[in-house]
C-alpha cells in the first residue's frame, strides 16, 4: 500500500440569496465552518455545489472569495470540467493561477458513446493549454455525465502527462471500480464519494473521500479518518454510515442543503437553483433524523 495522507475534502454546497444569486457571505461562512470542523480541504463547484447551474464568472468569483477569506488555496480542489474546452481552460487556468492544489475535472459530458481517445484528446487540450502547473483530479460520475473515466483512459493520460494527473474521484458507487483504479494506479490519489467506504478505501491504498454528506457530518468523518485502526473505528463508522444512508434515500442535493439549513438555523441555506426544487414535508422527518445523528453544524 502506498503511504499517503488520508483526507476529507468537502464538496461544499453553494448557498443562494432570495433572488438566486450566489450568496457569497453564506458560502464563505459555511466553508469556514467545514474547515473548523476538521475538513482537510474543500472541493467546491462539483455536483453537490450545483456547479453546472453556475456561470464561469460566478464560479471564479466564489473561488476568489474563499481564498480571500483566508482558506489556503492548497486546500482547494475546485471543479472546472465543462462541455466547452474554452470554459474548462478558463476555470482551470484561474484556479491554477490562484495556487489551488488542483482541479476536479469532469470530461465533456454532453456527447455520449464517445471513445477513450476522444476523451483523452479533450483532457489533453485542456492540460496543454493551461500548462505544466495544472494538476488534474479526474471526476468519474458516469451515472450523471454518461462519460466514464476508464482504466485505459487513465493510463493514457498518465503516460502522457505523468504527475499532472494527480488523482481521481470515483462517484460511480461501484467499489470494485474504485479498488481497480487504486490497484492499477497507486501513484495517484483516489477518493471514494461515500464516507461509508473510507475503511475499504484506505485499506486498499486510497486517499480518503470527497462526499456530499460531509457538508452535514464533517467532524465525525474526520474523526473516523483519524481513528482508523483504533478502538472507536466501529462506532464512528456506524455513525457516518447511518447519516449517509439517510441521504441515499432522498433527493441528494436539496436534502443536503435542507440539513445544513437546519443545523445552522438558517432557512436560506436550503435554496436551490432550478431545475432542482427544495425538499418538502414528505422528507422533513428524514432530514431531522440525519441532523439528529450528525449533530448541530456537523458536530
Amino acid at each position: 500500500m502506498t503511504s499517503r495522507n488520508i483526507e476529507l475534502f468537502v464538496p461544499a454546497i453553494t448557498p443562494f440569496a432570495a433572488d438566486l444569486s450566489v450568496d457569497t457571505g453564506r458560502f464563505v461562512a459555511h466553508a469556514q465552518a467545514l474547515m473548523d470542523a476538521g475538513a482537510h480541504g474543500l472541493a467546491p463547484f462539483g455536483t453537490t455545489s450545483e456547479a453546472n447551474s453556475l456561470s464561469l464568472e460566478e464560479r471564479m468569483a466564489a473561488l476568489d472569495a474563499l481564498i480571500e477569506s483566508g482558506i489556503d488555496p492548497n486546500q482547494l480542489i475546485p471543479g472546472t470540467g465543462c462541455c466547452a474546452a474554452a470554459d474548462t481552460i478558463a476555470l482551470s487556468a484561474h484556479a491554477t493561477a490562484r495556487g489551488c492544489r488542483g482541479v476536479l475535472m469532469l470530461p465533456p459530458f454532453f456527447y455520449k458513446g464517445v471513445s477513450d481517445e476522444g476523451v483523452f484528446d479533450a483532457y489533453a487540450q485542456i492540460i496543454d493549454a493551461v500548462g505544466k502547473e495544472l494538476r488534474v483530479y479526474l471526476y468519474h460520475i458516469p451515472q450523471m455525465s454518461g462519460v466514464p473515466i476508464t482504466l485505459p483512459l487513465i493510463e493514457m493520460l498518465i503516460n502522457r502527462f505523468g504527475g499532472q494527473i494527480a488523482g481521481l474521484k470515483d462517484s460511480s458507487g461501484d467499489w470494485e471500480n474504485t479498488a481497480a483504479v487504486i490497484a492499477a494506479f497507486p501513484q495517484i490519489d483516489t477518493y471514494s464519494a461515500s464516507e461509508s467506504l473510507i475503511p475499504e478505501n484506505v485499506s486498499a491504498g486510497g486517499a480518503g473521500c470527497i462526499s456530499a454528506s460531509s457538508n452535514v457530518n464533517p467532524k465525525t468523518i474526520r474523526a473516523l479518518i483519524d481513528g482508523l485502526g483504533g478502538p472507536d473505528q466501529e462506532a464512528l463508522h456506524g455513525q457516518v454510515s447511518a447519516v449517509r444512508r439517510v441521504f441515499e434515500g432522498l433527493p441528494l442535493i436539496p436534502a443536503i442543503k435542507a440539513a445544513v439549513a437546519k443545523q445552522h438555523g438558517d432557512a436560506g441555506l436550503a435554496r436551490v437553483r432550478p431545475p432542482l426544487t427544495e425538499v418538502g414535508e414528505a422528507h422533513a422527518a428524514a432530514i431531522d433524523e440525519a441532523v439528529r445523528i450528525a449533530g448541530p453544524q456537523g458536530g
